[in-house]
C-alpha cells in the first residue's frame, strides 16, 4: 500500500516510516522543510511538502495514497489548546479526503490522562467533561458514518529510544539542573513505557490488521515506578534521588509537574491479542541506562 504519513521525519514517525518501508509498503512523507525532504529520500519515501496549517496539502497527500497514518503534533505546551485545534482541523481535512473510501485513517493519541490510578485499557475513555485540548480520537473515529476506517493508537507517555526529546530528556534536564532527580511523594506512581521501534509497529499492524473503530495500545511496559524512572537518572547522571511534596511539584518540574505525579497504568492485552503485537526492544529503565547521554 501506499501510505501518506504526517510528522514522518519526528521521533515515532519516522520510525513507522522505516517499519512501513521495510514491510512493503511505499510511503508519502509529509515535509515542511528541505531538511526533512532530505531525510524522507534518504529513508526510501517519497516527499510531499506541506504542513498541519496547509489544509488543501494534507487533502492532496490523503487523497493520493492507500490510507493515513498521522504521527505529526505540534509539541508546544505554552499553546497546547491552539494546537490540538490544528491537530483537530488537519484530521477533518484528510478525513474528507478520505471519504466514502473505506481508506484507513489511523491517528495518534495517548494513555496519559485517562482515569487515573486504575489500569486502563483500549476501552477505556477520558472522564466526562475533561478539557483536554487534543480531540484526535473523537475526530478520526467520526468520520466512520462517512466510509473511513478511523482507528487511534494511544501512545505511552513514555515513547523511549535513540533520539528521545520527550519526557526522560526533559526530566534529566531537570535533574541535571537542580542537582537531585526527584519524584513527587513517595514515588509509586506508574508510567507505561514503549520502545519507539515497538510503537511503530503497532501503526503497522492497524494498517494491516486494525477494525475501523478501534483503539490500540502502544504499551510495552504496564506502568514503571516514577521513583524507578527517578532512580535510573540519577545513577545515570551521579546526581543524588529523592522526593519532593505534591504542593511543590510544579515549583521543581515545571509545566511537567502535571505529569509527573500522576498514576496512569495502562494495558495492551487487547491489542497483543488482535493484532498479534509483542514488542521486542529494550524496557524503559535498561534504555535509560545504556542509550540516554549523561552529558
Amino acid at each position: 500500500m501506499r501510505i501518506f504519513v504526517t510528522g514522518a521525519t519526528g521521533f515515532v514517525g519516522s520510525a513507522v516510516v522505516a517499519d512501513l518501508i521495510g514491510a512493503g509498503h511505499s510511503v508519502l512523507g509529509l515535509a515542511r522543510s528541505n531538511a526533512n525532504a532530505d531525510a524522507l529520500e534518504a529513508a526510501g519515501a517519497e516527499v510531499h511538502r506541506g504542513s498541519l496549517e496547509d489544509l488543501d496539502s494534507l487533502k492532496r497527500g490523503a487523497a493520493g495514497s492507500d490510507g493515513v497514518i498521522h504521527c505529526a503534533f505540534i509539541h508546544d505546551f505554552s499553546k497546547f489548546a491552539e494546537n490540538g485545534a490544528i491537530d483537530k482541523r488537519a484530521i477533518e481535512a484528510m478525513g474528507e479526503a478520505l471519504e466514502n473510501s473505506g481508506r484507513p485513517l489511523i491517528v495518534s493519541s495517548g494513555v496519559a490522562l485517562l482515569p487515573s490510578g486504575e489500569v486502563s485499557t483500549e476501552r477505556s475513555r477520558r472522564p466526562a467533561g475533561s478539557n483536554f485540548p487534543r480531540v484526535s480520537e473523537e475526530a478520526a473515529l467520526g468520520f466512520a458514518p462517512r466510509g473511513v476506517a478511523g482507528m487511534a493508537v494511544r501512545l505511552s507517555p513514555t515513547v523511549h529510544g535513540a533520539g528521545d526529546h520527550g519526557f526522560v530528556p526533559l526530566l534529566m534536564a531537570i535533574a541535571r539542573e537542580k542537582g537531585v532527580s526527584a519524584y513527587v511523594g513517595d514515588g509509586l506512581n506508574r508510567w507505561p513505557a514503549v520502545h519507539r521501534l515497538d510503537a511503530a509497529r503497532v501503526y503497522r499492524l492497524a494498517l494491516e490488521k486494525g477494525a475501523p473503530g478501534a483503539i490500540y495500545h502502544a504499551v510495552a511496559e504496564e506502568g514503571v515506578p516514577f521513583r524507578d524512572i527517578a532512580g535510573a537518572i540519577g545513577e545515570r547522571l551521579g546526581v543524588p534521588v529523592a522526593g519532593v511534596p505534591p504542593e511543590t511539584a510544579a515549583g521543581h518540574f515545571g509545566f511537567l509537574g502535571m505529569f509527573a505525579g500522576l498514576d496512569m497504568p495502562s494495558s495492551s492485552a487487547i491489542t497483543r491479542a488482535a493484532l498479534g503485537w509483542s514488542p521486542t526492544g529494550p524496557g524503559l529503565l535498561a534504555d535509560i541506562d545504556q542509550h540516554y547521554s549523561a552529558a
